[in-house]
């Protein structure tokens, strides 16, 4: 049987807090910390075969490439951290909690603008490849990634700013069960967040849709590179249709509780790995296991397997 009892928010705040029996909690936790430390070890082994090998890290794309990686295991440590410690000690500090929330914020806004990104590059390499290395260099890609960080930053600061400003300090003091909802709770912070997503969102998709059927344009001469780069960029929207669903997490969840009112905790679980998950194993598949250079050098890594190491003619990933 489920337990549910309230966790002190503050003076006149209560947040009710449902807990599973140990037996579930023990399952639940094995799944997810198992799924996280078996996804995070492939993305690892993909950061470290970059790393090791100048083909990549001198390479516009794989460094795009490896920054979403970078994103996916801060945001796959993040959740299993907090439900693991949600278990354990069902409630966090609030100033805790923001650290956290905030670190997963970050990483959760820059997928879909690095993908976007990604797809503008692909687009250069097939419609202008004669200007591409001077348009894609490892510098302005490391200006770039920086830009994106810096839109995050300016994203999620407003409710920090808010919640400072308008909670008191006996609020941060507190316990809490770690949601973003009971941490931002002004009522005009949802609303901001809102617009602020649709906005990322309809630049992002649009970046996509255009990218896309230029590249799908250049595929009709028949060229192998266009081809794979058209096929690429629909990868790229896939994934971006991913990103998405943690916008529509909490819908989810709202809306099959109303349906089935007594599963609420496997509801908020299932739903949890389906959205923070799952999705990070498209990352590893889209170059780790598409792309033959870079599958060439992840199988040493991954099973200490030999690769000839004579110099090959270097393939182009799209």
């Amino acid at each position: 049987v489920s337990i549910m009892s309230l966790s002190n928010t503050g003076r006149n705040f209560t947040t009710p807090v449902y807990r599973d029996t140990l037996q579930t909690a023990v399952v639940k936790n094995v799944i997810t910390v198992v799924l996280c430390i078996s996804i995070n070890y492939i993305n690892s082994a993909l950061i470290h075969t970059f790393k090791k090998h100048q083909v990549f890290n001198m390479n516009p794309r794989y460094i795009l490439y490896i920054h979403l990686v970078i994103n996916d295991i801060i945001l796959l440590t993040i959740f299993t951290l907090i439900q693991v410690l949600s278990y354990i000690v069902f409630t966090l500090n609030v100033s805790l909690c923001i650290i956290l929330l905030m670190i997963a914020i970050f990483a959760n806004l820059n997928n879909p603008l690095t993908l976007a990104v990604m797809a503008v590059e692909c687009y250069i390499a097939i419609c202008f490849p004669l200007r591409h290395t001077q348009i894609c260099t490892v510098k302005k890609t490391y200006v770039v990634i920086g830009l994106i960080w810096v839109l995050s930053t300016l994203s999620i600061l407003p409710d920090l700013f808010v919640a400072l400003a308008t909670e008191s300090m006996e609020f941060f003091q507190s316990r809490v069960f770690c949601l973003r909802e009971n941490i931002f709770r002004n009522p005009y912070l949802r609303e901001k967040r809102d617009i602020s997503n649709t906005v990322f969102l309809v630049i992002v998709w649009l970046t996509l849709l255009y990218t896309y059927f230029r590249i799908l344009f250049a595929a009709q001469a028949a060229s192998t590179d266009a081809k794979k780069a058209r096929n690429t960029v629909l990868l790229h929207g896939f994934q971006l249709l991913l990103c998405m669903l943690t916008y529509v997490f909490h819908l989810m969840i709202e809306s099959l509780t109303y349906l089935f009112p007594k599963g609420v905790l496997a509801i908020r679980f299932a739903i949890s790995i389906f959205v923070q998950v799952l999705p990070r194993l498209i990352s590893p598949a889209v170059y780790g296991l598409r792309d033959k250079t870079f599958r060439k050098y992840l199988k040493r890594h991954l099973f200490c397997t030999s690769v000839n190491t004579h110099p090959q003619k270097f393939v182009r990933p799209l």
